[in-house]
């Protein structure tokens, strides 16, 4: 289990929340490994790929609430691959998960490019 200081994570997903007109309701962060990862993909979405987060959006129209499955053991090998903290990574796909819920895609190059100006500046709220 990550050490997050879960108070100022909740602060932070507040805010970026409220930066996009939403209020948060339930939240629920799966941390996992990738094999569990694997299975939730391949159960839920048919995809047979490794992941760093999957996500379930249970939100309404304003509050967002949703199920986030992260990969602790991907987030560890994105930080390495990128050269950042692995706090820092795992801050980036909390956060990733989030700006799902508020409806942010990123499947194309486009809105992956989107995605990842989002993140960046969620980062900066933290």
């Amino acid at each position: 289990m990550p050490a997050l200081d879960e108070r100022q994570i909740a602060r932070w997903i507040r805010a970026v929340a409220a930066d996009y007109g939403f209020t948060v309701g339930n939240i629920s962060y799966i941390f996992c490994s990738d094999e569990r990862e694997l299975e939730v993909n391949r159960e839920f979405l048919g995809h047979d790929y490794y992941t760093d987060v999957i996500t379930f959006d249970y939100s309404t129209a304003s509050t967002l609430s949703g199920d986030i499955f992260i990969s602790l053991d991907t987030v560890r090998s994105n930080a390495e691959q990128v050269g950042e903290p692995y706090e820092k990574e795992l801050r980036r796909i909390i956060i990733h998960g989030v700006l799902h819920l508020t409806g942010q895609g990123d499947k194309t190059p486009e809105t992956k490019a989107e995605m990842t100006r989002k993140e960046e500046r969620a980062l900066a709220m933290f």
